[in-house]
C-alpha cells in the first residue's frame, strides 16, 4: 500500500482475500459480442422436446428456436 491509497474499511463487503492490484479494467470486454443466455429447462419438459427432436431428425435448439419464433409470432400478431 503506498501513501495514496487508504485500507479498505471493515464494513466493506469485498472479501480481504480477493485483491485486484494486478486487475486490468475492461481486459475481456468486446465491442459488439453477443451474449448467449443458458436456459434451463424442467426435466419433464426438456426430455419431451428432446424425443420429440429425435423424432423429427432435428437438432433440439433447432426445435426450441422454431417452437419459441412461433410463440414471438403468435404475442406479437395478438397485441
Amino acid at each position: 500500500m503506498n501513501a495514496q491509497t487508504t485500507p479498505i474499511d471493515d464494513d466493506d463487503d469485498m472479501p480481504a482475500e480477493i485483491d485486484f492490484a494486478g486487475a486490468r479494467r475492461g481486459q475481456f470486454y468486446r465491442a459488439g459480442a453477443q451474449l448467449h443466455v443458458p436456459v434451463y429447462l424442467d426435466q419433464k419438459v426438456q426430455a419431451t422436446l428432446a424425443a420429440l427432436a429425435s423424432a423429427k431428425g432435428v437438432d433440439f435448439s433447432a426445435l426450441i428456436n422454431d417452437l419459441l419464433k412461433k410463440d414471438i409470432e403468435l404475442i406479437e400478431m395478438a397485441r
